[in-house]
């Protein structure tokens, strides 16, 4: 089994062919296709390619699944006797990923 793994929105994702991940929000339509090429480590079998830091010509081909938010994350604040009370919500945008191929 081929596996990789590659660098986007500051974080690091260990992938293979078909899988699905949801990722820091991408500029591109459900149906597009995204290319990663920041890409750190490819195995495949027995052997392992490791970049310094990514591995040069080196790249991840993924179909965009859909774009869409988080569940809603509820930030409370509070101060004691003193009637300070604020409630803040927040969704986090992301772009959910399928992995087609990997090219090393």
């Amino acid at each position: 089994m081929k596996h990789a793994i590659i660098v986007t929105g500051g974080k690091q994702y260990r992938v293979a062919e078909g899988d699905v991940i949801f990722v820091e929000k991408l500029e591109a339509a459900a149906g597009e296709s995204v290319k990663f090429d920041k890409v750190l480590a490819v195995v495949d079998g027995e052997t392992a390619n490791f970049g310094a830091p990514v591995i040069e010509g080196a790249s991840v081909t993924a179909n965009v699944v859909k774009n869409g938010k988080s569940p809603k994350v509820r930030v409370y604040k509070m101060k004691p006797k003193k009637g300070y009370r604020r409630t803040q919500g927040h969704r986090q945008p992301y772009t959910k990923v399928q992995i087609e191929t990997i090219n090393a």
